[in-house]
């Protein structure tokens, strides 16, 4: 199967700090990957660099088998806190990239509906609750009709319970829009319950350390069993790294 998105980074450093090496990685059409790690391992410097937001790397990134370079129409980031303009209303937020009057595009109200913001589409972010926040800004990522959604610890600032419906709002929308999702977490729950396959990073910046397909069937159970074998592996590799 041809990938959607491949990586290829050689080096990533910050000065004489390497955080990114030899690492290869590649996403496919409709497929969500996490990728897991200590803090420091490069998971945001990656997300960075694929969504063009960081040149200064030694690596290649191919999207259907041609070169990507900068940001593109195709790739949308959310980040881990929502960042909508507080001056704009919710309507105006998810349609930024439009200029004036975007707001009234028939696709925002749609949006506004999938991701349950129903009738805040004239709310200012300040009205808004965090979790309520967020789905604004999966909305605004959505926008453009990306191919892939690159994610940042998204839901790491709300409670359990929104987090939980947050999750579920989003495996339904990658499903629904045919997405490929590459989604940066610390909670292993989370990439469980989400992901296809999971990567850890390794704190050394060399290759990845880890690999571990998700074989569950959709829609996802949250029970304690579900996935207790592999989360459990998923924590001794973890503390194996931590160990280092």
């Amino acid at each position: 199967m041809t990938a959607l998105l491949d990586i290829a980074i050689h080096d990533k450093s910050y000065g004489a700090r390497r955080v990114l090496h030899n690492l290869q990685l590649q996403l496919h059409r409709g497929e969500i990957v996490s990728l897991i790690g200590a803090s420091g391992c490069g998971k945001s410097s990656l997300l960075s660099i694929v969504a063009g937001l960081d040149t200064s790397f030694r690596g290649t990134l191919r999207m259907g088998g041609k070169p990507l370079a900068g940001v593109h129409a195709d790739i949308g980031l959310i980040f881990q806190e929502p960042r909508l303009f507080p001056w704009l209303t919710v309507a105006q937020n998810i349609a930024f990239g439009l200029g004036a009057g975007g707001e009234n595009d028939p696709r925002v109200a749609q949006l506004l509906e999938e991701v349950g913001l129903q009738g805040h589409a004239h709310s200012l972010p300040k009205q808004l609750s965090g979790g309520q926040a967020q789905r604004a800004a999966i909305a605004r990522g959505l926008f453009g009709q990306p191919r892939i959604l690159l994610l940042d610890e998204p839901f790491s600032a709300v409670d359990a319970f929104t987090r939980m419906k947050l999750q579920d709002l989003l495996a339904a929308v990658a499903a629904r829009h045919g997405l490929s999702v590459l989604l940066v977490t610390h909670d292993i729950d989370e990439a469980l319950h989400l992901s296809d396959r999971i990567v850890m990073l390794d704190t050394r910046a060399g290759p990845r350390r880890a690999h571990y397909d998700v074989a569950a069937p959709r829609p996802r159970v949250r029970t304690p069993a579900a996935q207790a074998q592999l989360k459990e592996t998923i924590l001794g590799e973890l503390h194996a790294a931590h160990a280092i």
